[in-house]
């Protein structure tokens, strides 16, 4: 039996649905889901495995118009994650026209000849009759190998497209441990599950302004111990995610080592730790430090 594998890479404009695709696929929550828009912030790999093939998936951040150097970062991240992949996944917002940002995914993707997939995400927040216009309007702009409707959420749709990415599987090695199911580091994962939280649970006009860094893990016998910093950019916001005595930052506490204890299996002794950074989305030191770079 002849092993294959493929190199995927699932783009779109922010909020599309990206990361609730990966996560359903792999089965567990790699990538941050939120309703707020350009929740990912760097390119998320999830690994499937199974005795003949593996799948690696690149999840991207939502390809936007910038405003700071952490937008310029993501936007590059998600551009360059198309070079080289097997195939790409647009995925593409059902109540939604395409605009500039598909533009600049499509002319990016037929540069690079890459084999394209369209998934119309959120299926389920439209009337059947809109979907026909839309999926016309994408058609003239690519030739895609397949139009997937989908409803990530639900799950409606989601293994057909399963089964057209598996198409895509050529010849090739297992490039990842069979049990490795993403190449983030552990110290990422709970950067992201913690971030998550603050995007589900803060107010609309701050997530963004918020970044997360594990200061320090610890991986003990029966427990790992984290430390970590929120960093935001004004006063106001410390306060909201401090909230009344304590309480809002209890609460995202909570809900991340919740999900930490689901993800790495073990007791979570969580720290946290609310500190003001002036304008760090435009501060190189700080993005660097942070794991974000405009090298790809």
């Amino acid at each position: 039996m002849e092993f294959k594998s493929a190199f995927v890479a699932i783009v779109g404009r922010p909020n599309a649905g990206k990361s609730t695709i990966l996560n359903s696929f792999v089965g567990e929550k790699l990538a941050a889901i939120s309703s707020k828009p350009q929740t990912t912030r760097t390119k998320i790999t999830g690994i499937i495995t199974e005795d003949d093939y593996q799948l690696v998936f690149v999840d991207t951040p939502g390809v936007h118009l910038p405003k700071t150097r952490l937008g310029d970062y993501m936007n590059k991240s998600a551009m360059g994650a198309i070079n080289g992949v097997d195939a790409a996944v647009l995925t593409v917002d059902a109540a939604r026209d395409p605009g500039a940002a598909e533009e600049k995914i499509v002319s990016e993707l037929r540069a690079q000849k890459v084999p394209t997939i369209l998934a119309v995400n959120k299926i389920d927040k439209v009337a059947y009759e809109a979907l026909l216009p839309l999926i016309d309007t994408y058609s003239k702009m690519m030739d895609f190998e397949t139009v997937i409707p989908v409803s990530a959420t639900k799950g409606d749709g989601m293994d057909k497209l399963f089964d057209e990415i598996k198409k895509h599987l050529v010849p090739g090695p297992m490039f990842y441990p069979e049990d490795m199911i993403t190449d983030k580091t552990e110290r990422e994962i709970a950067a992201e599950i913690l971030r998550e939280k603050l995007l589900r649970l803060l107010e609309q006009e701050i997530p963004h302004g918020i970044a997360v860094e594990i200061e320090e893990m610890k991986d003990e016998e029966n427990i790992i111990k984290i430390s970590a910093n929120i960093f935001c950019e004004k006063s106001s916001h410390k306060a909201i995610v401090i909230g009344k005595k304590g309480d809002m930052l209890k609460k995202i506490g909570t809900y991340a080592r919740e999900d930490m204890e689901k993800f790495f299996g073990k007791k979570i002794f969580l720290q946290l730790w609310v500190k003001i950074r002036d304008d760090w989305r435009n501060n190189n030191f700080m993005l660097k430090n942070m794991g974000f770079s405009g090298k790809e």
